[in-house]
């Protein structure tokens, strides 16, 4: 799902989806090594890219919650 694909351009259903895939890839365990790790390269990529959207968008909420006191931040449980 990600070949081909720009992963920094992917928004976090489709990264989430394509992570999801090359883990079910990777679980099977019918890949050669040479395989496994291009396609664990590529859900390393994926991660990331999720954990950046993820930063990101907490960072827009703790901007809206920001209270006219000053920031008001509180922790995601």
């Amino acid at each position: 799902m990600t070949e081909g694909k720009d992963v920094e351009t992917m928004g976090f259903e489709e990264a989430m989806a394509s992570l999801e895939e090359l883990v079910s890839k990777l679980e099977k365990g019918d890949l050669d090594l040479e395989s496994s790790l291009l396609v664990y390269e590529q859900a390393v990529a994926l991660r990331e890219r999720c954990k950046a959207i993820l930063e990101q968008s907490e960072r827009r909420v703790q901007k809206l919650i920001d209270g006219p006191e000053g920031p008001e931040l509180k922790d995601f449980e």
